[in-house]
């Protein structure tokens, strides 16, 4: 396992991250999700991400009684939450001071632990100023309850403004943005946050594999024993085999072409393709099945094959194609 600095903290995650966003509580049972997570560990994975709107609150619940039960080492583990959606009343939303400090507290009860590593704002909250989400999050960090805050799909602007507002009144500045960043979803990552970086932005990105489509198992459109499949999903049902991701389909193949002339899959490769990326902190990976997270985890060594000639060669593909 290679472990990066995340931003210009001085915390160590690993490159490759788990998270449980639409299996733990939901998609898979409690004993999978436990393999799964000693799976991880036993690979050196550290970082597990979680979040107070993952399967409303059980994700949590599963992952701490999981956490309870094997008893790691605390200071060989860094688990994240993050608040937005904890209810469907007014003050279990969105950012406000309220909200963000009784969702840390529950999220510290669900997980069985004293702190949480990282806290993210899940999105942000137009309703709140960012001068009191910020000062919200700084407190938490003065009690000991988190020691990293950050967000997650947050304009450029908005980032930039809870910097300044922290540097303003001595408060705890975010240190990571949690954004979606794959082969299909570049601009926010690439350009937008670019003068970020410089600043020490760290990253933790999400759905290296576009949800699922940069696997390639939905070219045919088919999405039988998938997770597009549950309740209450069919808007990741349109993300995978609606028009929109049809017209990607070329793109996809081409790319599975390039994956196996270097002798591996598209799923490898798409996951590498992130992590060559020196501004990604950590890739978080999501699995229902152990030999996909086994399989996943080959992404790390194939990053050396990924030399500038294959690195053109995808951008020709997507100027090929589109």
């Amino acid at each position: 396992m290679e472990y990066r600095r995340l931003g210009k903290s001085g915390l160590q995650v690993s490159a490759l991250s788990f998270g449980s966003w639409l299996t733990f509580g939901n998609q898979i049972d409690d004993q999978t999700a436990e393999e799964l997570m000693v799976k991880a560990y036993d690979s050196g994975i550290n970082f597990f991400d979680n979040a107070e709107g993952y399967a409303a609150g059980k994700s949590e619940i599963v992952m701490g009684n999981i956490l309870h039960k094997l008893n790691w080492s605390r200071d060989t583990f860094i688990v994240s939450s993050k608040v937005f959606w904890g209810g469907s009343k007014p003050n279990q939303t969105g950012l406000s001071r309220k909200h963000v400090i009784e969702a840390c507290y529950a999220a510290l009860k669900r997980l069985q632990v004293d702190y949480l590593d990282l806290y993210f704002c899940h999105r942000p909250d137009p309703n709140t100023p960012i001068e009191e989400t910020v000062r919200a999050m700084s407190d938490l960090v003065h009690q000991g309850k988190i020691l990293y805050w950050g967000t997650s799909e947050w304009a450029a602007e908005e980032i930039e403004q809870a910097y300044q507002i922290a540097e303003k009144y001595f408060l705890v500045p975010p240190t990571m943005e949690q954004p979606q960043y794959n082969l299909f979803h570049r601009y926010r990552f690439e350009t937008e946050y670019k003068n970020l970086y410089s600043k020490g932005l760290g990253t933790t990105i999400w759905s290296p594999l576009a949800s699922g489509l940069l696997t390639g198992k939905y070219n045919e459109g088919n999405i039988t024993d998938t997770r597009a499949e549950l309740p209450k999903m069919d808007w990741l049902k349109d993300l995978l085999v609606g028009a929109g991701a049809q017209a990607k389909i070329p793109i996809v193949k081409k790319l599975d072409e390039l994956a196996k002339s270097l002798e591996t899959t598209l799923p490898i490769f798409a996951i590498a393709w992130c992590l060559k990326n020196p501004n990604v902190s950590t890739v978080i990976l999501g699995a229902s099945k152990l030999w996909q997270l086994e399989e996943n985890m080959k992404a790390l060594p194939l990053m050396g094959k990924l030399d500038n000639l294959v690195m053109k060669e995808i951008e020709r593909i997507f100027d090929e194609v589109e």
